[in-house]
C-alpha cells in the first residue's frame, strides 16, 4: 500500500510541475528562465510527438501547420522559442487535460 501512495504523490508532483510550467509559459513569466525539459514535458502533455535529430527537437501535433523546433540553451529553453510555444498554445487554444 505504501508504494501506491508514493506513486500517486509522484504523479501529483509531476502534474503540478507541468501545470506550473504551462502557467509560466502562458503568462509570459521568465521566458529566459524556463527549464528546457519542463517545456518539452509540457508539450508532450499537450499531445505533441517528439523527434530528435542532433540538437534539434521537432515537436509535431495533428492540425498544426508545421512542427515546433526547439534547442537547448544550456539546461534552459531559448526565450524566442518559448514565445513561439506560447503563440501556438494560444492560437490553437490548447489546454492541459491532466
Amino acid at each position: 500500500m505504501l508504494g501506491l501512495g508514493n506513486g500517486l504523490c509522484s504523479v501529483r508532483r509531476h502534474v503540478g510541475r507541468i501545470r506550473r510550467t504551462w502557467e509560466r509559459v502562458i503568462n509570459g513569466e521568465a521566458d529566459a528562465n524556463l527549464d528546457f525539459d519542463d517545456v518539452i514535458t509540457l508539450l508532450m502533455a499537450l499531445g505533441f510527438r517528439q523527434r530528435v535529430r542532433g540538437s534539434h527537437h521537432a515537436l509535431m501535433r495533428p492540425k498544426l501547420d508545421r512542427p515546433l523546433t526547439l534547442q537547448r540553451a544550456g539546461n534552459k529553453a531559448k526565450p524566442y522559442q518559448v514565445r513561439q510555444v506560447r503563440a501556438v498554445i494560444l492560437a490553437y487554444n490548447l489546454d492541459l487535460e491532466v
